[in-house]
């Protein structure tokens, strides 16, 4: 009976000793729940495995002459279009800017899109982040003012809505270009950037297979109308939790 005391107290000070969490009934040691005060390490993170691990280059090992407590620092040394850099093995590397996933300054990630670097807003196993995305077209448009007109399309963010414009420049290259701020998230899991849209929602709502059946059963209106709704859901039913150091 002593012996089995002094086990089970051994074993309620190693307990009490090591943070563990119960995500989906699973004990996680050594990670923190993600909440909106948690900051990320801010550096250059090469790819998404680095952002999973909060692991990215850090400004120390960057190779740069640019000031590291510069408020536009990041901005600045993408501008020259590659990073150099320190491995772990002190061995000098370079790598392409368009090569890199995203960075994190004071704890908040921006991720790359089509060259420019998106702040990423809305946190969790499911992401969301809008970007300015633009495209070309030769096609010629038929009004009286040579170029398709502005219009105006609201983005829905929660609650809230944000209004932005959609318009044309026939200045870019020899066609037509064409900006619009797009909606997109990102699977936590895989990394994986989709777009905002009903299939894609169902598709990383498939992970819930309660909240999963409830949105299918939705009509198209209200399924469109209540994507961000069901991220959100999904993000408090199923908690994301980051490796501590």
């Amino acid at each position: 009976m002593e012996r089995t005391l002094k086990i089970l107290l051994l074993i309620s000070l190693i307990f009490s000793a090591t943070p563990l969490f119960t995500v989906n009934g699973q004990e996680k040691e050594g990670m923190v729940k993600y909440t909106p005060d948690f900051k990320f390490n801010d550096g250059i993170y090469l790819n998404f495995e680095q952002v999973k691990v909060n692991s990215p280059i850090s400004k120390a090992k960057l190779l740069t002459s640019v000031d590291y407590n510069d408020r536009e620092f990041f901005k600045k040394i993408l501008e020259t279009g590659k990073i150099y850099f320190y491995d772990n093995m002190g061995v000098r590397q370079e790598v392409s800017k368009d090569n890199i996933w995203g960075y994190a300054r004071n704890g908040i990630l921006y991720v790359q899109v089509q060259g420019n670097f998106n702040r990423i807003t809305f946190i969790g196993n499911i992401c969301h982040f809008v970007a300015d995305i633009t495209t070309y077209d030769t096609r010629y448009y038929n009004n009286p003012y040579g170029y398709y007109d502005p219009y105006y399309s609201p983005y829905s963010y929660g609650n809230y809505y944000y209004p932005y414009n959609s318009y044309y420049s026939p200045y870019r290259q020899s066609g037509l270009a064409r900006t619009d701020l797009k909606q997109y998230l990102i699977d936590f899991e895989s990394g994986k950037i989709l777009e905002f849209d009903i299939e894609n929602t169902e598709l990383l709502l498939m992970k819930d297979s309660q909240l999963y059946e409830e949105y299918v059963q939705l009509s198209r209106k209200k399924k469109k109308e209540l994507m961000f709704v069901y991220i959100r859901k999904f993000n408090e039913k199923n908690p994301l939790y980051i490796p501590v150091e």
